[in-house]
C-alpha cells in the first residue's frame, strides 16, 4: 500500500468517487489485479454500460412520504435488498482486511460474504461480527478433505449460507496481471501457514490456479451439502438452462454473475441475461444478481428485472482502501440512499412495489 491523505468521506457522494482514491493508496499491480476483467475486458465495461441503458417509467400521484428499503435475504431480514459480494484478499486494499468490511456491514444491516480466498479467516471474521448476517464462498479445490474442512468451519463458525462459485474451473486470461507478473502475496487466512502453495516456487495466484477443481459438475452440490447443511447459493449462472438445473438440484438461491467478467470475455452482461433467468426460474428460488453495480439506480433496476437482491463488489474495495471501515460504511450509505430516492421517484414505496411495468 502506499501513502495517501486523509479522506473527506463526507464529500463523497458517488461509489465511483472512491476508485481514483484507491489507486492512490493500493499498489499499482493489486489495484490492477481487483479493477482488472479478464482478455480484452469487453464485458467488464459491459457490465456497468447495461445497467445505464436501463430506462424506468415512473408512476405519479403515489403516497411515497414513507420509502421502505427492507426486504428478506434467506429468510433474515436485511436493511435493503444489498448484500457485499465475495472477493479475494481485501488485505490488498487495507490492513483491517475483511474485518473492517464485515464490520460495515454489520453496523448497515446486509449480508457480508467472506471469500474462500480471504486475508483474515472464517473464524476471525466471525468473531469480529459475531451479530452479522456472513455468508462464505466456497471454491472446491483439488484437495477434497481440505473443501470439507472449509464447509464445516464455516458452519460451525455461524455462516448462515455457502455460496458456491461455479465459474471457476480455471483461471481467465486476465492480461493486466500477467503484465504486471501479479503475486497474490498477501497472507490467506484460511490456508495453512497463509498460502495454498504446493511448494516454494508457486505464487500464491499460481497456486489457487492449481488447485481450483476442474471437475465440478452438478452431483457435487448434494456432496457439499452434506459437509455443512447450510443452505447452497450457486455463484455464476449465465444462462436459462443452467438457472434450471439450479432448481432441480434444490438450491436455496442463485447468483446472475459472470464473475466481475474476470473470467470469460465476450459474455454478455448479467442486466442482459437477469430477465431471461427470472423467467426460467419462474419463482421457484430467489435470484440475486452482481457485476456493475455502480449506483442506487442500478439496484433498482435490477429489483425491476426481478433480482431479488444484488451483490456489491468493486466498489466496496475501493472504499475500503479509501477510508477502511468508514469507508465501507460511506458507500453504503450512498447506494441506500439513492435507492430510496429512487424509490420515491418511481412511485414504488415498497421493495414489493418494483415490477417490470416500471422499465420501458
Amino acid at each position: 500500500m502506499t501513502a495517501a491523505g486523509p479522506v473527506d468521506l463526507d464529500g463523497i457522494v458517488s461509489v465511483a468517487e472512491f476508485e481514483p482514491l484507491a489507486r492512490e493508496r493500493m499498489e499499482a499491480a493489486a489495484f490492477a489485479y481487483v479493477a482488472g476483467g479478464a482478455w480484452d475486458e469487453s464485458s467488464l465495461r459491459e457490465n456497468v454500460e447495461a445497467w445505464e441503458r436501463r430506462r424506468f417509467r415512473p408512476r405519479v400521484l403515489v403516497d411515497v412520504s414513507t420509502v421502505d428499503l427492507s426486504t428478506t435475504i434467506l429468510g433474515r431480514h436485511a436493511s435493503m435488498p444489498l448484500a457485499i459480494a465475495p472477493m479475494a484478499a481485501h488485505g490488498l486494499a487495507h490492513p483491517d482486511a475483511e474485518l473492517a468490511t464485515a464490520q460495515a456491514a454489520a453496523a448497515a444491516g446486509v449480508p457480508f460474504t467472506l471469500s474462500t480466498v480471504s486475508s483474515r479467516s472464517i473464524e476471525e471474521v466471525a468473531e469480529a461480527v459475531p451479530d452479522g448476517e456472513r455468508w462464505f464462498q466456497l471454491y472446491k479445490h483439488r484437495d477434497r478433505e481440505f473443501t470439507q474442512e472449509l464447509c464445516q468451519r464455516a458452519a460451525s463458525a455461524g455462516y448462515r449460507a455457502l455460496l458456491l462459485t461455479v465459474d471457476l474451473p480455471v483461471i481467465g486470461y486476465r492480461e493486466r496481471d500477467r503484465r504486471n507478473g501479479f503475486e497474490l502475496d498477501v497472507p490467506l487466512g484460511n490456508f495453512p501457514g497463509g498460502h495454498p502453495g504446493r511448494d516454494d516456487a508457486e505464487t500464491g495466484y499460481e497456486a489457487l490456479g492449481h488447485q481450483q477443481h476442474l471437475g465440478l459438475t452438478w452431483a457435487d452440490i448434494a456432496t457439499v451439502r452434506e459437509w455443512c447443511g447450510l443452505p447452497i447459493v450457486l455463484k455464476g449462472i449465465m444462462t436459462a438452462e443452467d438457472a434450471r438445473l439450479a432448481v432441480a438440484h434444490g438450491v436455496e438461491a442463485i447468483v446472475v454473475s459472470n464473475h466481475g467478467a474476470r473470467q470469460l470475455d465476450r459474455v454478455q452482461a448479467t442486466a442482459d441475461v437477469l430477465e431471461e433467468i427470472v423467467d426460467a426460474v419462474e419463482g421457484r428460488l430467489p435470484i440475486w444478481v452482481d457485476g456493475g453495480i455502480r449506483r442506487g439506480l442500478d439496484v433498482l433496476a435490477a429489483l425491476a428485472l426481478g433480482a431479488d437482491a444484488v451483490l456489491v463488489g468493486r466498489p466496496i474495495l475501493w472504499a475500503l482502501a479509501a477510508g477502511a471501515e468508514a469507508g465501507v460504511a460511506r458507500a453504503l450509505a450512498i447506494l441506500g440512499e439513492e435507492l430510496e430516492l429512487g424509490m420515491a421517484l418511481l412511485g414504488t414505496p415498497s421493495i414489493s412495489d418494483v415490477s417490470r411495468d416500471h422499465l420501458a
